[in-house]
């Protein structure tokens, strides 16, 4: 057998004997590598240590310190031993699917007696640590696609059949084996159940799912779990589950009488008066924000032709989430009567950049005119799948804090440093230090040239890195494959109080959607041009962004985005008429207030607006009344101070002044 050429990280080749596996080479650089390698990087593609090297190849061993691959191989392992325990517990239970996910896994079941619930998961538990502690050694087969479907539908199970009977006539697929188990799989794995830490693991919940995602299939058992490295990286993800918990924020608006949801409108948010307050906070906030920046405000259409929507692209892309209704409904009293042709419907908008490039092509614009920043605070629709659902977080209506910007290829490296400058001070103000930047690449179905995406990933990376932000103290990172259909992109990673992260912000270099819909400008030759289109938004959704905020600070808003700044409870109703005097003042200085005038106690009171969250409290008696002066308690504080009333009025103003206005 011939021999090829294995090139290491640190640029060393070794020459072994073709057939060599990753593990063999790991044990010939030592044994305290094999014992860490987990898997391995054969030019660039992850593998099985045991799978054997054919080619010369460039050979990188993972282990541990390269946690995202090791996160995600045991997540998928532990999906793997999961499904293992499942069918060892519960005889006669059909496997379908169970990948890893962004914090462990989950496996899908068809359960053979009755659906799983909460109350199995720890026999799954346990037998799970059998598992792992039996040290099983996870081998990949190689089957031919008949015999695979004959092995499942012997074993009684239709839905791996179904699934595998949908791919390609004479496909060779991969499958792993544990002991008696097996399932379809491409893999890679770690190479024993043994190399698992049994105490990094916690089944967490059970819930229903359909097979392949459509309501119309068999209803099936979902278990998830989440798994990781060590049980120390495991006890602090479920303790930010638990501050998570604490920071619903579903549970902070309900305290705080901020917003509800109901059946009777699906995925729309019902925002009551003080929820209310803060999204017209922020949105003044931005708006002078976007002012200060040289953009000008526009208002477009919720409906519009779907010929525009064909035209734009989006109907391929976008049909099946959004909301489409006839352009003329017929007279029901008529019984012939039916609805107009495809061509006659109407669509809500799912986004607004199509509306920004017909308002650009009214009139003709001159190479002087650009940049052109066109914002719209723009209500949308998509319709979202019911279980994808998730508070304000995840709905079918929604605000966009939208804007596109129309440039001359020269402009683009300025204006893309410009609104990362703009996001950068935004962020801080909103109480966000820490973000990250990835660039986002071409998918493999899109629209427009090779040299176009060439040409446009390549202007997001040098301006980012003229900006100082392609480093990884902004964790700048490429992602292959995440672009849109029609642009590459920027996306901006939020990290909050807890550490988790949030992608908001995102801007898009697109060449295609004004090659599509026409638009052009007079360039200095006389002669049209394309315009390139950037669309980006900083919040992402009003929304969502709302959300994340409330979560961010656990509802203990900053006081310029508290929906009431101050509230001024009585001790006693002698000291009622001052209070009145004192919201006055405090209104009178541009501040949100309320009295309290209840008769109650005041420990009640305090306890009541503390969980409210109201930033301060004005506590006012009689003896506060004779002089003139106010009790400040300061939310999560436990004393208070005593200060004449026009000073604690300037001291409140001060810390409610908005920071682009400070």
């Amino acid at each position: 057998m011939s021999d090829i050429s294995i090139t290491l990280p640190d640029g060393s080749v070794r020459q072994v004997a073709a057939g060599t596996t990753p593990a063999e080479i790991a044990a010939s650089i030592g044994p305290g590598l094999l014992k860490a390698a987990l898997a391995a990087r054969v030019d660039g593609e992850l593998r099985d240590l045991n799978r054997p090297l054919d080619n010369d190849t460039a050979l990188a061993l993972v282990t541990a310190k390269d946690e995202a691959d090791a996160l995600e191989l045991v997540r998928h392992d532990y999906a793997h031993v999961l499904a293992e325990a499942v069918q060892s517990l519960f005889p006669g239970t059909q496997i379908t699917f169970g990948p890893a996910t962004d914090d462990g896994f989950y496996y899908d079941f068809a359960p053979a007696e009755r659906p799983f619930t909460d109350e199995d998961l720890p026999a799954i538990e346990a037998e799970m640590r059998r598992i792992i502690a039996a040290n099983e050694p996870l081998v990949r087969e190689v089957w031919e696609r008949d015999a695979l479907i004959a092995a499942w539908e012997k074993q009684g199970e239709r839905f791996k059949a179904e699934w595998a009977a949908e791919l390609p006539q004479g496909e060779e697929l991969t499958v792993y084996r544990a002991g008696a188990f097996f399932d379809m799989c491409r893999g890679p794995h770690l190479p024993s159940t043994g190399r698992l830490d049994p105490a990094a693991f916690k089944l967490t919940r059970v819930s229903g799912a359909y097979w392949r995602g459509d309501q119309k299939n068999a209803m099936l058992s979902r278990v998830y779990g989440t798994g990781w490295l060590n049980k120390k990286q495991l006890d602090a993800h479920l303790t930010r589950l638990e501050e998570a918990a604490k920071r619903d924020h579903r549970r902070i608006g309900q305290e705080m009488d901020l917003f509800h949801l109901q059946p009777e409108a699906q995925g729309s948010v019902f925002w009551h008066p003080k929820g209310f307050v803060m999204w017209r906070a922020l949105e003044a906030y931005m708006r002078r924000r976007l002012d200060a920046a040289d953009y000008a405000e526009v208002k477009t259409p919720q409906l519009m032709d779907a010929r525009q929507w064909e035209q734009s692209g989006h109907w391929g892309k976008y049909r099946e989430n959004m909301f489409v209704v006839p352009d003329e409904v017929p007279n029901t009293e008529d019984e012939g009567a039916v609805l107009s042709g495809e061509g006659d419907l109407m669509a809500l908008k799912p986004m607004n950049c199509p509306a920004h490039v017909l308002i650009f092509k009214q009139g003709i614009k001159s190479y002087r005119d650009l940049p052109i920043r066109m914002a719209e605070f723009g209500c949308c629709h998509r319709n979202e799948a019911h279980g994808a659902l998730h508070g304000i977080m995840r709905v079918r209506q929604f605000t966009q804090d939208d804007a596109h910007i129309f440039v001359r290829a020269d402009q683009l490296v300025g204006e893309v440093q410009r609104f990362c400058d703009l996001l950068d001070v935004i962020y801080k103000d909103l109480g966000f230090e820490s973000y990250a930047i990835k660039l986002a690449l071409r998918p493999e179905k899109r629209f427009g040239t090779d040299e176009m995406w060439d040409w446009a990933e390549q202007s997001l990376r040098d301006a980012v890195a003229a900006t100082g932000r392609a480093t990884a103290e902004f964790g700048w990172e490429e992602l292959p494959g995440e672009g849109a259909f029609y642009a590459p992109k920027l996306e901006f990673h939020l990290t909050d109080a807890i550490g988790r992260t949030w992608q908001c912000g995102t801007l898009q270099t697109d060449t295609v959607l004004p090659e599509r819909l026409d638009a052009s400008y007079v360039g200095e030759d006389g002669q049209r041009h394309r315009p390139i289109m950037l669309h980006r938004a900083i919040l992402g959704t009003f929304e969502r962004f709302l959300g994340i905020l409330i979560e961010h600070h656990a509802g203990k808003m900053p006081m310029w985005l508290a929906p009431v700044q101050a509230v001024v409870p009585t001790i006693v109703s002698d000291a009622d008429g001052y209070a009145a005097e004192v919201v006055a003042a405090l209104k009178a200085a541009g501040l949100r207030a309320e009295a309290d005038l209840r008769n109650e106690k005041i420990n009640y009171k305090v306890r009541e607006h503390s969980l409210a969250k109201v930033p301060a409290l004005l506590v006012v008696g009689k003896r506060e009344a004779e002089e003139r002066t106010v009790a400040i308690r300061r939310l999560g504080d436990q004393g208070q101070t005593i200060l004449p009333l026009d000073e604690a009025i300037a001291r409140l103003k001060a810390e409610a002044t908005p920071p682009d206005l400070v």
